[in-house]
């Protein structure tokens, strides 16, 4: 990942970093030599959101596959959770 300088990006605006962004698909910004922000495309962010969402629901779909849920009335839950709350206090 290539990465400009605060200063870099300060002197050449936006303009450095659409530079950048020609060559990959995202890129550091570093402040005092410590890289600190990655600049991507709307694009590459959304990309990668929804890498995030489908990865979160085959971790709920493989949960529920090993029992790790509960079928219940709303009234049972709320109990369930007041009897929660009350052991934790």
């Amino acid at each position: 990942m290539q990465a400009i300088s605060a200063n870099e990006l300060k002197t050449g605006g936006i303009g450095a970093i659409a530079s950048a962004l020609e060559q990959e698909r995202e890129v550091g910004v570093s402040v005092r030599g410590d890289l600190r922000y990655v600049v991507m495309p709307v694009e590459e962010y959304q990309r990668l959101r929804d890498c995030e969402l489908e990865m979160a629901l085959l971790e709920i779909r493989a949960d529920l596959a090993a029992g790790g849920s509960i079928e219940e009335s709303v009234d049972e839950h709320l109990a369930r959770l007041d009897a929660l709350a009350a052991e934790r206090s």
